[in-house]
């Protein structure tokens, strides 16, 4: 496992006016997370931004592409290759980082209320379970 990645630690400087920037090396790639929350990929050399829902259409408008993990297949994931100018430009990283983080932040969020939902679920069906 790499220590260290020129790139990514490039991308983390250009992000840092977002939040607390943090990478991690897995699956032969890097996530970037911002206070905790996945955002980010950079894998090849490329930065892709986290999508969902609210933020695929602003993407796709764009002409951000799908992250495609196996480049001989055509499965993609929900990250979009961000364009040059997010580094060049701060308010292009502003808006479009920052899509990436609320989609994040809203995925953590959904994550979170589905396990206390299941926490809840459990506690219901022992409460409600024959002794004996």
């Amino acid at each position: 496992m790499p220590k260290s990645d020129r790139f990514v630690e490039f991308c983390i400087e250009r992000c840092a006016i977002l939040g607390s920037i943090e990478s991690k090396y897995m699956f032969g790639g890097w996530c970037l997370y911002c206070d905790g929350a996945v955002f980010a990929l950079v894998a090849d050399g490329s930065l892709f931004l986290k999508g969902d829902d609210q933020n695929i259409p602003e993407f796709t408008a764009k002409n951000m592409q799908a992250f495609r993990p196996y480049p001989d297949k055509p499965d993609t994931m929900k990250y979009f290759q961000a364009p040059t100018e997010i580094f060049e430009d701060e308010d292009v990283l502003r808006e479009l980082a920052g899509s990436a983080i609320r989609a994040a932040q809203r995925a953590k969020l959904k994550k979170a209320k589905s396990s206390t939902k299941a926490v809840k679920r459990v506690a219901s069906s022992k409460k409600n379970a024959p002794l004996g």
